[in-house]
């Protein structure tokens, strides 16, 4: 047991430390993230020393089960090529160009706006996807306009962050957490929609009150511009992610994994695209930028993580977390513990921890904590940058954009946020379940 929290241990801060610190290394030309290979380390360590069993890890992958974390990497990157693929086409820079212009001279038009078109697309998208489409677009509008951007890039970062909780589909967290516990696309939207538009609500409501001052002063108009690079090509990406998320909604009643079906969707794009580009004897330009920009180091980090939770497990350390959450309510046990954790560990590592800790839940003790954690998992991002890839991928693109955003900014803005936010929707699920 000592062994595998020490291994565990010195790996998460590892990884925390190289996100702060030196999130990148150029290897012959080429940006690494340096987060996975960390990761990647710590697993290959308790694999070596024994500490976790090989052959449990081979079962795992190979096993036939909603656990398996390969058919939740394969629906979560499927899907995620299907919203790349919208952004590559400019799908989402034209719905921010128009959100601008709709918004005219007033600031508090265009927070509303903002917030309400990032909320929208991140439901029937990713968080991750409307974070790296947004915030470089809100840093140019800003700059143009003569506004501070913090108020929109922190908005824009809120709203991902919560509405991602309505759908399975919105964060690879609700994916694990969900599939790996047997809950269809359908049972988790009904019991997720309430608490969502609760966190949205409290959310909007707290960062309007911060930044009213700041919305008050009028824009200078900026033009932005915007185009749609290929209407046909826009049209067959649309299609395919609103079949693909219609199939995914009855997928639990028809009998067939969603995995099968966002992976379908997701190679029926690139016949298409493949079959266009063809015809119209060009290179498939959008598809191979969208391919190169997928998040394809997940895999590497979620499987890692996976060999470090099963090692804990294995060695008697997630029944010991399971006994001391024990004899309280799951919600707020499970919710609380998981925000907090989430900005320790990060929240793909946290989920897949907490999975395993409420595996020896039963009946509602076990929905109540899979749900909390999911709760946990969305909303742990807004109080530190390390608390999701999210946060993460959103500070680097701020540095890049040269916008000052300090992690104590982050944390100062988050707490205030969060705090009442996750309190709210973990009451309301708790009245819900």
């Amino acid at each position: 047991m000592i062994a595998s929290l020490i291994i565990c241990g010195v790996t998460c801060l590892l990884m925390i430390a190289s996100i702060l610190f030196f999130p990148k290394i150029r290897i012959k030309g080429h940006e690494i993230n340096t987060y996975w290979i960390i990761t990647v380390t710590g697993a290959l360590i308790l694999i070596i020393t024994h500490t976790a069993n090989i052959s449990d890890v081979r079962s795992a992958l190979t096993a036939d089960t909603a656990i398996n974390p390969l058919k939740i990497l394969v629906l979560f990157i499927s899907m995620t090529i299907l919203s790349i693929f919208l952004d590559e086409v400019g799908f989402f820079s034209y719905l921010a160009a128009l959100t601008l212009e709709k918004a005219g001279k007033s600031q508090y038009a265009l927070f509303m706006y903002l917030y309400g078109i990032v909320s929208v697309l991140t439901v029937f998208t990713s968080n991750d996807i409307i974070i790296l489409t947004f915030t470089p677009f809100i840093c140019y509008f800003a700059k143009n306009a003569s506004i501070s951007p913090i108020p929109y890039l922190f908005a824009e970062f809120i709203a991902a962050n919560t509405w991602s909780m309505a759908l399975i589909i919105g964060n690879p967290t609700n994916i694990y957490l969900a599939t790996a516990n047997g809950i269809g696309f359908a049972d988790y939207f009904i019991k997720m929609l309430i608490p969502t538009i609760t966190a949205g609500i409290v959310s909007f409501s707290v960062l309007f009150l911060i930044f009213r001052k700041q919305l008050s002063k009028p824009i200078v108009p900026a033009k932005t511009d915007a185009i749609i690079k290929d209407k046909l090509l826009l049209y067959v990406g649309i299609i395919h992610l609103a079949l693909c998320t219609v199939l995914l909604a009855i997928s639990s009643y028809i009998n067939i994994e969603m995995y099968y079906v966002s992976l379908g969707f997701a190679v029926s794009l690139a016949l298409c695209v493949l079959l266009i580009s063809f015809a119209r004897k060009r290179k498939p330009v959008e598809l191979l930028d969208c391919l190169k920009r997928s998040p394809w180091q997940l895999i590497p980090f979620v499987l890692s993580m996976f060999v470090m939770i099963l090692a804990l497990s294995e060695n008697g350390v997630t029944s010991k977390i399971d006994d001391l959450l024990a004899g309280g309510d799951e919600v707020f046990s499970f919710g609380i513990t998981s925000f907090a954790s989430a900005n320790i560990i990060n929240n793909i590592p946290m989920s897949v921890l907490f999975s395993s800790i409420a595996e020896p839940l039963n009946g509602l003790a076990k929905t109540k904590a899979i749900y909390a954690s999911v709760v946990g998992s969305n909303l742990g991002a807004f109080l530190t940058p390390v608390g999701a890839l999210a946060g993460i991928m959103w500070s680097s693109i701020l540095r890049f954009q040269k916008v000052k955003f300090s992690f104590g900014d982050f944390v100062k803005y988050g707490a205030a946020v969060s705090v009442p936010t996750v309190l709210a929707t973990l009451t309301v699920l708790e009245m819900e379940l």
